[in-house]
């Protein structure tokens, strides 16, 4: 795969939803990914991105955002409450907003800073134990919180569990996303991308299918 099987899919997609050809955003995920090979898609045009860590993301982007202009940097991952400063000053997206500790983190720096990322709440739409989001029976509660807190909340995010069928998860937030009355649905990765198209998806999330599997650094 590359680039450009990715996005010629991503365009089949949108034309079989009968959506606008653009309208879904890819975020290249790029965490665990050599600098070399983020520099590759960086210098075939591509310019949204998308990081698990702060602190990875802090270590690596600067630079980049130095040479290449208009950089779209989604932090999609788990945000601590004490890497939220340094995250707000990096990304223009943050995909993990998963509890309301977090949320008034935000709305506090926001006021400090004076800007904030786009920010999509996460939905744990299989009720998994081990993952981050909020539930999907306390989400509209969440998302009023988070409007209540005039954080700018563009959407909502999840993850279907691995061994479940992912259209069912992405029908769940879709709905979710559609009685709250917010346009942004970040769903689908590299093997359920088109799926998600299919029932709205706004924001791909793609990694090895551009960049080739993951080289995680030698302990």
């Amino acid at each position: 795969m590359s680039l450009q099987d990715i996005t010629a899919r991503i365009t089949k997609a949108e034309t079989a939803a009968g959506r606008l050809t653009g309208s879904v955003k890819l975020i290249a995920v790029s965490k665990v990914q050599p600098d070399e090979r983020v520099q590759a898609v960086l210098e075939q045009g591509h310019r949204c991105f998308g990081e698990n860590r702060v602190q990875e993301a802090a270590g690596k982007w600067p630079g980049f955002m130095e040479q290449f202009a208009d950089i779209d940097l989604h932090l999609i991952g788990p945000l601590q409450t004490n890497k939220a400063r340094q995250a707000m000053e990096l990304v223009s997206s943050i995909h993990s907003v998963d509890r309301p500790k977090l949320a008034k983190t935000l709305a506090r720096l926001a006021q400090e800073i004076g800007t904030c990322p786009d920010l999509f709440i996460q939905v744990n739409t299989g009720e998994e134990d081990q993952k981050a989001g909020i539930l999907p029976a306390d989400a509209d509660v969440f998302i009023a919180e988070c409007r209540g807190l005039e954080l700018p909340v563009q959407g909502l995010m999840c993850i279907p569990p691995v061994d479940e069928e992912p259209a069912l998860h992405f029908a769940l937030l879709a709905k979710i996303a559609e009685r709250n009355g917010l346009q942004g649905l970040s769903m689908g990765m590299s093997g359920d991308f088109e799926q998600a198209i299919a029932l709205g998806a706004t924001h791909v999330r793609v990694g090895s299918a551009i960049f080739g599997e993951r080289v995680r650094p030698q302990e």
